[in-house]
């Protein structure tokens, strides 16, 4: 049982989506100290961000300035007011980060997958009241982005976000990270409480798939944004492609529409209400075809056990599908999502068949042998 506080009220939002925006890395103290003037100035930016420590998946690359770095964030929050976050490893960098007033940590995507990392971490946050955020794992893994965030619960904070920064995959994609919200959408179903936070800018991996993809966030009601913002992104030092100027960033906010999370007009509650009653009934009917398609698969399943045939047959899976992804653009649906849901189908039907045909060779045996 989680007992959370929402991130609008540790960052004071005034009902905004909470905005955590500064440069990939901390590079140079005059960077630093411009880039939070700057996003100050906007009035947008409820928390600066910056890397300290940079896990790199290669050696001999740039892995972050260290603990100089927090004297920056020290002094950029006294000028401006800004609160600060930074990612952290290891029990060490949370005592150094909190030797350093910064108000925010995160746990990275590398760290949330390995539970020895995540514990250390959990156990230097034991008696400290700081807020934590925990990035979804590289792989889609739920079970460990749940489990990193138990760890820190545990710990004692309630003062805990997930930041959903997209997952790793072998596959060409248009994104560096696909989004994957199911993931996420199903964390917060299981974890209502929780406040989920985008990281437009490793997902797309590019400045401009920035604006797309915080106007979804938005849409699927995230309690905020955290965006990589540099003075000059074309010259930093990690990550280059995907930062913006805190001007671009502006612009950017200025163009999001921020939804409304609840209906308040009874009117507007009534209309909402007939639209998910038709919902509810075409759910119904689409389970009362797919338990008349099981039956139909059951039959096929005891055809084949009859005649000793394979329940694989990769030609007919072929033509099934193949018709399906022609159908799917007249009837507006996405060839993804068709592919997902038959490949989900025909696995659930092989699951029948390969159920009637066990009972079909148990009942054979148990003839033979009476």
């Amino acid at each position: 049982m989680f007992d959370l506080t929402p991130i609008s009220e540790w960052l004071e939002t005034n009902g905004k989506p909470a905005i955590i925006s500064g440069p990939c890395s901390a590079e140079t103290e005059e960077q630093v100290l411009k880039t939070a003037e700057l996003l100050s100035q906007s009035g947008m930016v409820h928390a600066l961000r910056a890397g300290i420590w940079k896990p790199r998946t290669r050696p001999d690359t740039f892995e972050g300035v260290g603990e100089i770095g927090l004297k920056w964030l020290q002094k950029a929050k006294a000028n401006t007011g800004l609160k600060t976050a930074v990612e952290v490893a290891n029990g060490k960098h949370v005592e150094a980060a909190l030797n350093h007033d910064i108000d925010i940590l995160w746990i990275g995507a590398r760290t949330t997958v390995n539970p020895f990392s995540v514990q250390e971490i959990a156990d230097a946050l034991k008696g400290v009241d700081i807020p934590v955020m925990v990035k979804n794992p590289i792989n889609p893994d739920l079970g460990l982005w749940i489990g990193a965030i138990e760890r820190v619960h545990k710990s004692g904070t309630n003062k805990i976000a997930a930041i959903h920064r997209g997952f790793s995959q072998y596959s060409e994609s248009k994104y560096r990270n696909v989004p994957q919200w199911e993931i996420p959408i199903e964390l917060k179903r299981l974890i209502p409480q929780i406040s989920l936070i985008c990281d437009p800018s490793h997902i797309g991996g590019k400045r401009n798939m920035i604006e797309e993809i915080s106007q979804k966030a938005l849409d699927l009601n995230y309690s905020g944004l955290m965006i990589e913002s540099h003075i000059t992104p074309d010259e930093a030092w990690s990550d280059r492609e995907q930062q913006v100027t805190p001007d671009t960033l502006v612009e950017i906010f200025a163009s999001l529409t921020t939804r409304n999370s609840g209906v308040t007009d009874p009117l507007l509650e009534h209309n909402l209400e007939e639209l998910r009653e038709k919902i509810d009934a075409i759910d119904d009917n689409l389970l009362e075809l797919l338990s008349t398609r099981m039956n139909v698969a059951e039959e096929i399943g005891r055809y084949k056990g009859q005649h000793n045939m394979t329940i694989l047959q990769t030609e007919r899976w072929n033509e099934i599908l193949q018709r399906a992804m022609r159908k799917s653009t007249e009837k507006g649906l996405s060839k993804d999502f068709i592919q997902k849901y038959f490949n989900a189908i025909h696995q659930e039907s092989i699951n029948h068949q390969v159920t009637v045909m066990n009972e079909q060779k148990k009942s054979s045996k148990t003839e033979q042998n009476s």
